[in-house]
C-alpha cells in the first residue's frame, strides 16, 4: 500500500512539472552557422532528457560487455570451489572410512579443482599414508615443509613418520626445527618427551616434563646417567624433593649424603621417605652401619616412630626384633597386622620363625607356611607392560624394553602385555 501511494505521489509531481513547464513558454535556438534550429522550451527539456537516458543506456552497454569476462571467470572460480569442496568433503569421507584408494582419488579431484593449498596438501598426504605409501605421503609432507603458510604441519608429519621409523637423529632434527617454526606447541612438548623417552635421554625428559608426570622417576634416570659427581647429587636430591614416597630415589640421594660425608643428613632423608611410603628398601642403607642385632633394633625403633602402626613398620620391627631376641616384642608388631587383615606373606612367615624361634610346636609353624601361601603376595616392583619382576627399580624393563612403567605393587602381573604407549 505505501509503495502505490508512493508511486502515485510519484506521477503527480511530473505531471505537475510539465504542467508547469508547458505554462512557461519560451523558445530554445541553437544556431550553427547559418542553420538555425528553434523548438518551445517544454520541448527542448523533453529532447535533453531523452537524449541522457540513450547516452545512458549505451555506457550501461559497453560497461557490460567489459565486465563479462570478469564475471565469467568470478562464476568460473566459483563453481570450481565448489566442486572441490565437495571433492574435500568426500576425501573426509573416505579418510574416516578408511578407503586409502577411494581418498587418493578424490583428494586429486580436489587439488586439481583448488590447487596445491595447505589443506588439500594435508589430506593427500593422510591419504597416502592410510593406502601405506608412506613415500607418497612424506613427499607431501615436505612441500608442506617447504610453505611458509604451512611448514609446521609439513614438520609434524615427517616428525611422526620419522618416530615410527625409529629414526631417532632424524626425528630429533625435525622437532628442533618444529620448536624453531612454533615455539612452546603442546604436541611438540608431547612429542619431544616421547622421543627423549625412546632415545633414554632422561634429562631432556625431566626438562620437558610437566608437573603432573613422575619428575621423580625421570630425575633418578637421569642421575644415573650422570658422570659428574655434583650434578649427580644434585639431580638426586630433585628426585627426593619431586616425590619423597619415591624409595629408589631417597635410598640414592641418601648414599650420594654419606658418600659426601654427611651422614646424619643421609639417615634424616631415609626417615623423612620412611614418614611418607614406607618401603623395605629403605631399612638396610639406614641399619648397614650398626655394629649388631641390638643396634639394629634401636635403629628401626628411630626409623619408624613416626608411622609405628605402618604394615611396613610392624614387619621390619618384627624381623629386626627376632634378631635380637627381643621375641615378644617381635610378637607384639605381628599379631595386630595379623588381626586387621593387611597381612601379606610375609608376616605369616615371619610369625612361622617366630613360634619357630619360641620352640612352638612344629604343627603351628607348618599351618602358618600354608596360611602364608594363601595369603597375597608380598609387594614387588612390576612391569605393568610385560608383567616382568624386578629385584630393585629400574627406568627401563629389561624384559619388554618399556619406559616408566615399573610400579611398587602387590597386584598380579597382567596376563599379556598391556598395549600401551611407553611413558615414564
Amino acid at each position: 500500500m505505501r509503495i502505490a501511494i508512493l508511486v502515485l505521489l510519484v506521477l503527480a509531481a511530473g505531471v505537475a512539472g510539465s504542467m508547469w513547464l508547458a505554462g512557461l513558454g519560451g523558445t530554445v535556438e541553437i544556431k550553427v552557422g547559418d542553420s538555425l534550429v528553434a523548438t518551445s522550451f517544454p520541448m527542448a527539456v523533453l529532447i535533453a532528457a531523452i537524449a541522457f537516458l540513450v547516452l545512458h543506456a549505451i555506457l550501461s552497454v559497453i560497461g557490460a560487455i567489459r565486465r563479462w569476462p570478469r564475471r565469467a571467470r568470478v562464476t568460473r572460480t566459483l563453481r570450481r570451489r565448489e566442486q572441490g569442496d565437495a571433492a574435500v568433503t568426500r576425501t573426509l569421507i573416505a579418510l574416516a572410512a578408511g578407503t586409502g584408494d577411494a581418498a587418493r582419488v578424490e583428494v586429486r579431484k580436489a587439488r586439481g579443482l583448488l590447487g596445491d593449498t595447505p589443506q588439500t596438501l594435508l589430506l593427500a598426504a593422510e591419504a597416502e599414508r592410510i593406502s601405506g605409501n608412506e613415500e607418497g605421503a612424506a613427499e607431501v609432507f615436505r612441500q608442506l615443509a617447504g610453505r611458509d603458510d604451512a611448514r609446521f604441519l609439513g614438520l609434524r608429519g615427517l616428525l611422526r613418520q620419522a618416530m615410527q621409523k625409529g629414526d631417532w637423529d632424524a626425528a630429533r632434527a625435525i622437532a628442533k626445527e618444529a620448536e624453531a617454526v612454533q615455539p612452546g606447541a603442546f604436541w611438540l612438548r608431547e612429542e619431544r618427551t616421547q622421543l627423549a623417552l625412546e632415545t633414554r635421554d632422561w634429562r631432556e625428559a625431566l626438562a620437558l616434563a610437566t608437573p603432573e608426570q613422575p619428575r621423580a622417576q625421570l630425575a633418578l634416570a637421569a642421575a644415573e646417567q650422570e658422570s659428574d659427581p655434583k650434578r649427580k647429587l644434585e639431580l638426586e636430591r630433585q628426585a627426593f624433593q619431586f616425590d619423597k614416597g619415591f624409595a629408589p630415589a631417597a635410598i640414592a640421594f641418601s648414599n650420594g649424603l654419606r658418600q659426601a660425608g654427611s651422614l646424619r643428613k643421609a639417615r634424616a632423608v631415609l626417615e623423612e621417605a620412611w614418614q611418607a611410603a614406607p618401603h623395605p628398601d629403605l631399612a638396610e642403607p639406614y641399619l648397614v652401619v650398626e655394629p649388631d642385632a641390638l643396634s639394629r633394633l634401636r635403629a628401626t625403633e628411630a626409623l619408624i616412630r613416626r608411622n609405628p602402626a605402618a604394615p611396613e613398620s610392624r614387619l621390619l620391627l618384627a624381623r629386626s626384633a627376632i634378631a635380637a631376641g627381643q621375641l615378644g616384642k617381635a610378637r607384639g608388631a605381628l599379631e595386630p597386622l595379623i588381626a586387621s587383615g593387611e597381612a601379606d606373606r610375609r608376616a605369616y612367615l615371619l610369625m612361622a620363625e617366630l613360634v619357630e624361634a619360641e620352640k612352638g610346636d612344629a604343627g603351628r609353624v607348618a599351618a602358618l607356611r600354608e596360611e602364608a601361601e594363601a595369603a597375597k603376595p608380598a609387594p614387588r616392583w612390576l612391569c605393568a607392560h610385560c608383567g616382568a619382576e624386578h629385584t630393585y627399580w629400574k627406568p627401563v624393563c629389561t624384559a619388554c624394553d618399556t619406559a616408566g612403567q615399573l610400579n611398587w605393587t602387590a597386584e598380579a602381573p597382567p596376563a599379556e602385555p598391556v598395549a600401551t604407549r611407553p611413558a615414564a
